[in-house]
């Protein structure tokens, strides 16, 4: 249970390693962006009406001049005064008809002008000013506006990423550090980084205050829990095993002196079955503890796998596709085989294949494969999802068993850097497909 807890919580801060960055970015993009083009309209409302009023009211006290004057008859230079106007906005036109003033943008002589006009007796009195300048004015206010919006925008889109960079290297620490323990490395612990020094890539490991240090504690506290079990189950079978195997061995020389007969047949073989389980516990915790170590040397992967399968006395079939010479550790790679071939003959069904190819595909220098079949019902599902796990082996249609030997085989498959992988025959039964590592340019040959 604690494997799975780690298995998905890595799946989730990995998930959120990779979006939380471009979320964090496009959210402040977008807050800022926002609120600059709330903040540039309601500035360039402001400064328009401020200016645009400013032209409006200097034109309005023009035509209040004009009216005077044109009311007593005369004129003054410096006031740009048009009775009835051809360019006078059409608007404006009807709300002097109607006996009003007002003021309106328009152009003159194709240049843009503030109209203000008023009524004049039966005619229009119409004042106009230039406003070429102040819309230019505004144009560029309005640039300005929109130039720094784009540099605010743009400085804390930039800001925004290098926190959210920030936060998700954190979380992908946090997510190779939960890869590393779900492989099998309990030391992991995301407030340790290599070195001993500050953990500057996760902010300081679970020493932080916010979210992402609590993830990370969690995970640590979640490794240090499941470590402790799984070292208690270690130490656990490891005494258990050293306990039996001593009088185990007494009890089987004290069987030797019984007389013979059926009593003693079935008396010797269970002693030898409970002396198998007690070395097979033995073993896997030479295996957990990390105690085993590889002893290479050279052979011809075919002759090695013939003879590993034959000294099995099972009637299995080799096949050798291609043989060539590799580097492995005899007694490991036959306990493999044998392991193998055993779970086959034991919860499979006949005919039992071991095929060699030395160079897969015709090609000399790629990983040597060996390959142990069977025609039964096949691994079980919970097998191919999780990989053996001893004393767990109900299976419908292959029996019953301890799981020790496929847990054997794996441990010993990884202190040969051998790839071990479990799936079902295309046409039916139980496939294991051991990936040697691929010879040395010295060994590369195929007979």
């Amino acid at each position: 249970m604690p494997g799975r807890l780690v298995a998905l919580a890595r799946r989730a801060v990995r998930r959120a390693a990779v979006s939380l960055r471009w979320k964090i970015a496009l959210t402040v993009t977008a807050v800022c962006c926002t609120v600059a083009a709330v903040l540039g309209v309601l500035v360039h409302n402001a400064v328009a009406r401020q200016t645009v009023g400013q032209v409006r009211k200097e034109t309005r006290a023009d035509l209040d001049i004009a009216l005077d004057l044109f009311e007593y008859g005369t004129s003054r230079e410096g006031i740009n005064s048009v009775l009835d106007p051809p360019q006078l906005p059409e608007p404006l036109r009807k709300l002097v008809r109607s006996g009003r003033q007002g003021s309106m943008v328009g152009t003159y002589q194709g240049r843009p002008v503030m109209w203000a006009a008023a009524p004049a007796g039966d005619q229009i009195m119409a004042v106009w000013s230039p406003y070429g300048n102040t819309s230019r004015s505004l144009e560029k206010f309005d640039t300005a506006i929109l130039g720094s919006a784009v540099l605010a925008a743009t400085a804390v889109a930039l800001a925004g990423l290098f926190l959210a960079h920030r936060i998700s290297r954190r979380l992908t620490r946090t997510a190779a550090v939960a890869r590393r323990i779900t492989a099998g490395d309990l030391d992991a612990r995301v407030g340790a980084p290599p070195g001993g020094g500050p953990d500057e890539t996760a902010g300081g490991g679970a020493s932080g205050g916010d979210e992402v240090a609590a993830v990370a504690a969690a995970l640590d506290s979640v490794a240090g829990s499941l470590q402790s079990r799984l070292q208690a189950e270690q130490r656990f079978t490891a005494d258990v095993a050293h306990e039996l195997r001593t009088p185990l061995t007494g009890i089987l020389a004290s069987a030797a002196l019984l007389p013979e007969g059926r009593p003693k047949e079935m008396i010797n073989d269970r002693l030898r079955a409970l002396h198998r389980l007690t070395e097979d516990l033995l073993e896997i915790s030479r295996l957990d503890s990390g105690a085993e170590h590889a002893d290479l040397d050279s052979y011809d992967l075919g002759t090695l796998v013939e003879r590993g399968v034959h000294a099995t006395g099972l009637d299995t079939e080799v096949r050798t596709v291609s043989s060539g010479v590799v580097e492995t550790d005899r007694r490991r790679l036959d306990r493999i085989l044998t392991n193998l071939v055993l779970n086959a003959h034991r919860h499979g069904h006949p005919p039992v294949v071991v095929t060699v190819d030395a160079a897969p595909g015709g090609v000399p220098g790629r990983a040597p494969t060996i390959e142990v079949r069977d025609h039964g019902a096949g691994y079980p599902d919970d097998l191919l999802r999780h990989g053996p796990r001893r004393f767990r082996t109900d299976a419908p249609g292959r029996g019953r068993g301890h799981g020790l030997g496929l847990t054997i085989a794996v441990g010993q498959a990884a202190v040969l850097g051998i790839d071990l992988r479990f799936s079902q025959a295309p046409d039916g039964g139980a496939r294991a497909t051991l990936h040697l590592p691929p010879p040395s340019p010295e060994h590369d040959h195929t007979p």
